[in-house]
């Protein structure tokens, strides 16, 4: 006879990563293979881009309401990124999250930070690391179409996110990317079954009277 369901609390997994280690990639293939994963959508002072929607790729809102959300404490975490805000609402989160569904984020290590002081409880956290800083310069070449001052930039940048690799509670170098989402399914699934994140034991266990 199959056992009944236990009850549990959904987890927070953070994926980050300099740009192009391959996070997103990662971060995809967990939810394209996870049916209990969601992704959060964020909010964003941005304009919508042709064939965007609202509430499925971002919740579009002006600056004031932005400002307005982050100084109330509704966004877990936000940034400004070349003078437009972005940020992760706080209500969609904790509703999935007290409801046994996990979120994925891949965003960076201050975001990071910011979520785990809003959700210490919850998040379980994963850097990837490109399997050498040569290796990282090779893909960030092939998207900046070879401009050498964008690749010294992206580079720059990517030297500052690794810096912050001890912060993160489990590290992967993607050095072949099937193992590197095992690895990352792994993280997850280890974080389901932490004995904390499933309240309905208890009751589980004292049916069995023991």
């Amino acid at each position: 006879m199959a056992g009944m369901a236990v009850q549990r609390r959904g987890v927070c997994l953070v994926i980050s990563a300099p740009s192009g280690a391959g996070k997103s990639t990662i971060a995809n293939a967990l939810r394209a293979s996870e049916p209990e994963l969601s992704h959060s959508v964020s909010v964003t002072t941005r304009a919508p881009r042709p064939g965007e929607v609202e509430g499925v790729h971002y919740h579009y809102r002006s600056m004031t309401e932005f400002e307005a959300m982050a100084g109330s404490g509704a966004l877990l975490e936000w940034a400004m990124v070349f003078g437009r805000g972005y940020g992760t609402p706080r209500g969609p989160v904790e509703d999935a999250l007290a409801s046994g569904r996990d979120m994925v984020f891949d965003i960076d290590w201050q975001g990071h930070r910011q979520l785990r002081a809003a959700l210490p409880d919850d998040v379980v956290s994963l850097f990837v690391l490109p399997p050498s800083l040569g290796v990282l310069e090779q893909r960030l070449r092939s998207r900046a179409a070879d401009d050498p001052a964008e690749i010294a930039r992206r580079m720059r940048s990517a030297r500052d996110e690794i810096s912050h690799w001890r912060e993160f509670d489990h590290v992967i170098v993607n050095a072949e990317l099937d193992r590197s989402i095992r690895n990352a399914r792994a993280v997850l699934q280890a974080a389901r079954l932490r004995t904390a994140r499933q309240p309905g034991l208890a009751a589980m266990v004292d049916s069995f009277g023991a």
